[in-house]
C-alpha cells in the first residue's frame, strides 16, 4: 500500500489517505472537475485489494492509475472516452487483454490476447483420456478373468455384452 502511495507522491499528485478503524484504507484524489475520487482499499490475506468503479478526468491520474494497474498486477476495465468513441481496455493481472472500440452501441475487438502456447500446453497436459483408456482396460480384462472363471453360459453373455461395449468405448478413445 505504501508503494502504491509513494508512486502518486512521485509525481505530485495531491492525496489523501484515511486509515479506517478496520485497517481498511481509503485514497482520496482531487480531480480537475472538483470531485474526490475515493478508492476504497479492503486488507485481505494480506494484500489490499479495491474494487469499485471511479471516473477520473485528470489526464495525470489517468495515467498514473493506468500504470498503478499493471505495476500492482491489477484486473480492471478501463474506459477511455473519445468525442466520437470510447476506447475499453480490460486487464487482467497488470496485462493488457483486450482492447475493444465502441462507437454508436457497436463494439469491435481491436486486440486480444490469444494464450497459445498456454491452451496447447494445457492440452498436451490433460491427461483424461489417457486415464479413462486405462480404466477401460483394466476393467476388460477383470471381465475377461472372470468370464473365464464362470460356467453360467446367461452371464458370460451378459459378460460377452459388456466387454463388446467397452471395446466399441476403447476403439473411440483411442482413435
Amino acid at each position: 500500500m505504501a508503494m502504491f502511495i509513494q508512486m502518486f507522491v512521485n509525481h505530485q499528485a495531491s492525496l489523501q489517505v484515511r486509515v479506517l478503524e478496520n485497517g481498511n484504507q481509503e485514497v482520496v484524489l482531487p480531480d480537475d472537475a472538483g470531485q474526490e475520487i475515493v478508492l476504497s482499499f479492503e486488507r485481505k490475506l494480506g494484500f489490499y485489494i479495491c474494487q469499485g468503479s471511479c471516473r477520473i478526468t485528470n489526464r495525470k491520474l489517468v495515467d498514473l492509475m493506468r500504470k498503478a494497474v499493471s505495476s500492482f498486477k491489477g484486473s480492471a476495465v478501463v474506459h477511455r472516452i473519445y468525442a466520437a468513441y470510447t476506447m475499453i481496455y480490460e486487464y487482467e493481472r497488470g496485462t493488457v487483454v483486450k482492447i475493444m472500440e465502441s462507437k454508436n452501441g457497436n463494439e469491435k475487438v481491436i486486440y486480444e490476447y490469444k494464450d497459445t502456447v498456454g491452451q496447447l500446453e494445457q492440452l498436451f497436459q490433460n491427461d483424461a483420456v489417457e486415464r479413462e483408456i486405462s480404466r477401460i482396460k483394466l476393467t476388460i480384462n477383470q471381465l475377461l478373468d472372470l468370464r473365464n472363471d464362470l460356467q453360467d453360459e446367461a452371464v458370460r453373455e451378459h459378460i460377452d455384452d459388456r466387454l463388446q461395449k467397452l471395446t466399441h468405448e476403447l476403439f473411440v478413445l483411442e482413435a
